[in-house]
C-alpha cells in the first residue's frame, strides 16, 4: 500500500438535479476526462457509473468503474499515482464528465507515463 500523502482531499458537494443530468450509457456508465489543475494537460480518460461518481466527489479522489475488472478501480490505492479533485464538470449533453485533478506521483497512466496520451499520430 502507497504512503499517506501530503496533498489534502477536498470533497465536492453535487445537487441531485446536478446528479440527475449526468447522462450514462446503456451499460450504466459516462466517459470522465481527467486533467491536470496546474497545466491542463489531459492526462486520461475513464469510465464512471453513478456510484464511482458519487464516492469521487464524496473523497475528493478519482474513483472509477474497470470495464475490463468489472469493479470499483480508486486511482492510486496500488501505484501511489493518485488523483485529486480539484475540480469536477459535466458538459452541455450531460454525457461526458470532466475533472481537474493534482496528480500525485509518477503519473496517471499505468505505462509509467505521465500522461496516458504520449502517443501521437504522425511524427
Amino acid at each position: 500500500m502507497p504512503e499517506e500523502s501530503s496533498i489534502p482531499a477536498t470533497p465536492i458537494t453535487a445537487s441531485a438535479d446536478q446528479l440527475g443530468a449526468v447522462k450514462y450509457d446503456d451499460d450504466g456508465l459516462v466517459p470522465a476526462i481527467v486533467q491536470d489543475v496546474a497545466n491542463n494537460e489531459v492526462l486520461m480518460m475513464a469510465y464512471m457509473n453513478a456510484e464511482t461518481l458519487a464516492m469521487s466527489l464524496e473523497q475528493g479522489r478519482t474513483v472509477f468503474w474497470s470495464r475490463s475488472r468489472q469493479e470499483v478501480w480508486r486511482k492510486g490505492d496500488t501505484s501511489g499515482d493518485r488523483q485529486f479533485i480539484r475540480s469536477a464538470a459535466y458538459d452541455c449533453d450531460g454525457d461526458t464528465l470532466l475533472f481537474k485533478v493534482e496528480q500525485e506521483g509518477k503519473g496517471a497512466c499505468h505505462t509509467g507515463e505521465y500522461s496516458c496520451f504520449y502517443r501521437p499520430f504522425g511524427e
